[in-house]
Formats: structure tokens, sequence, C-alpha cells
């Protein structure tokens, strides 16, 4: 590969696509298990009851809530 291609718009764009895919994954990773452990108390059946719903719900809503706070004190 041509070394000059290596600082190309396109590589870089990519690249940071790429980067965001992986940070996204990480977060949703991170979401579904400390959601699962803390809402799921039992082994589930075919359906979350209605309380494991609604905690769910919740837990992921505060988790999305505090990464966007975290998000932007690291910008300022």
């Amino acid at each position: 590969m041509d070394p000059s291609s290596m600082n190309s718009p396109e590589l870089q764009n990519l690249l940071a696509q790429e980067k965001q895919n992986a940070m996204i994954s990480e977060m949703i990773s991170k979401l579904t298990s400390s959601c699962w452990d803390k809402c799921i108390t039992g082994s589930p059946g075919s359906k979350f009851s209605s309380s494991e719903a609604s905690c769910l719900t919740n837990c992921a809503q505060r988790y999305m809530d505090m990464s966007l706070i975290i998000m932007k004190r690291l910008q300022q």
C-alpha cells in the first residue's frame, strides 16, 4: 500500500466510522450486561415480567443519560 494513501481523507473517514461503531458496540455490551445483572433475578421465561421490563427500561435510560453527561463533560 502506498504510504501517502494512509493519510487519505477517505481512509481517515473510514477509520473514524469503524472506531465509532466499535464504541457503540462496547456501550451496548456494557449496558446489556449491567442492566441484565441488575434487573433479571431468576431464569427468564418467554416474557419479562412487568417489573423486569420496567427495570430494564429505566436502567437503559439512566445508562444513556449518564453516558451523555460524561461525554459532554469530557468535551469541555
